[in-house]
């Protein structure tokens, strides 16, 4: 980028200042400030490419995040949907082996309730049995 630059007024504030050089040299050295120092200076047109530059990048790399963030998001609602589903299995599974061993409880429960009964009828019986023997002597 150009830049103006009075050399012949940086000459002059040279000798205004008390430095004591000749014409040539101040010419020098306003000409060396101008092809050294201003060729370093940054413009504010600069600063706006450079901001506009990294507006750009920061929106791109935000967007970049977004959409790997909408992807794990996605994965893990895949991921707890399958969870779940194995759950639910595994909720059945448990309930229907424990109705299972319900039925085989009462099952149990039922014969051996059965077999106490015969076992209490035959004792009555002899029960019965041994009075009507006694009664008869």
């Amino acid at each position: 980028m150009v830049y103006a630059f009075d050399t012949l007024g940086y000459a002059k504030r040279l000798r205004d200042a008390g430095v004591t050089l000749p014409e040539a040299e101040a010419e020098a050295h306003a000409e060396a400030a101008r092809n050294f120092v201003m060729a370093e200076l940054v413009t504010r047109n600069d600063l706006d490419v450079a901001i506009t530059s990294v507006r750009s990048d920061l929106a791109a790399r935000h967007r970049d995040l977004e959409a790997s963030v909408a992807a794990v998001r996605h994965d893990l609602e895949l991921s707890v949907a399958a969870v779940r589903h194995d759950l639910d299995g595994s909720v059945t599974s448990l309930r229907e082996e424990m109705a299972g061993i319900r039925r085989d409880f009462r099952a149990a429960l039922d014969n051996m309730g059965l077999r106490l009964t015969v076992r209490l009828g035959a004792m009555f019986g002899v029960c019965v049995a041994v009075l009507a023997a006694i009664i008869k002597l």
